[in-house]
């Protein structure tokens, strides 16, 4: 259990929007590609993704797996986002009016596959996994599974591949002792257990532990991470990838 000062949380939320692009560590230039690819993973979200360092544990972790050269990492996030802004189709009717509803539909999702294509533009791919933090900001959307399942649509269509992997962070139990609200989270946090467990090449990981510090000697569990719990986040991030990808070649 970690203590943060009130500056360095103002620091981590004052970052609202964060961009990654890595082709791997530099290696030794003999060190052998697959002839079946590279594999690629694509972090995405909003603040707790925005957080996330995958220099720190993600890009170690899936580099042992799969070597160095074997990796492809787009991180694209942004604070105070609603799943809408990946979406290209409303699945809410009627159609929302109040709460995040972004002015154009999909407009995160544009930005994202954008540098995606650039990232991996003349390499092969062997596999494509969805690393998704995201859901604090759709606790009144009534269709967020229907997202989920869009979201994975757009992006098997424009990287033209059969089945992507998908790792869910399902949101944490930030909140879940006010009452304000508590419907939307406790529907949100289901929807994504639910979604990874009865969908193919899915799973969902953990935050409850990742968010508690203490104030005047009483354990908060805030809406945003640790840096302990950055690392952490991002290590069972690419466990459960490396685990979906490991499976696939069975």
């Amino acid at each position: 259990m970690i203590s943060l000062t009130k500056r360095t949380l103002s620091t981590m939320l004052i970052t609202t929007v964060t961009t990654f692009v890595s082709l791997g560590p530099t290696v030794p230039a003999d060190e052998p590609v697959s002839p079946k690819g590279k594999h690629l993973f694509i972090l995405s979200g909003q603040s707790n993704m925005v957080g996330m360092d995958p220099e720190l544990s993600f890009i170690p972790t899936v580099s042992k797996a799969f070597g160095k050269n074997g990796v492809i990492i787009v991180k694209d996030a942004a604070s105070g986002q609603s799943i809408r802004s990946w979406c290209k189709s409303n699945h809410e009717f009627p159609p929302p009016t109040t709460g995040r509803v972004p002015k154009v539909r999909g407009e995160l999702y544009d930005r994202l596959i954008t540098k995606v294509k650039t990232a991996i533009e003349g390499q092969t791919i062997q596999t494509v996994t969805l690393v998704w933090m995201q859901g604090e900001s759709d606790l009144n959307n009534t269709a967020y599974d229907a997202y989920l399942k869009e979201l994975r649509a757009q992006l098997e269509s424009d990287l033209k591949i059969k089945e992507l992997n998908m790792v869910i962070g399902r949101i944490s139990d930030s909140g879940l002792d006010v009452q304000k609200r508590l419907e939307g989270r406790l529907n949100i946090r289901r929807i994504q257990k639910e979604f990874a467990e009865s969908q193919p090449q899915t799973e969902w990981v953990d935050t409850d532990d990742l968010n508690d510090r203490k104030v005047d000697g009483k354990v908060i569990h805030d809406l945003h991470y640790h840096p302990e719990g950055y690392r952490i986040l991002g290590e069972r991030f690419a466990k459960k990838s490396i685990a979906l990808i490991q499976q696939r070649s069975k």
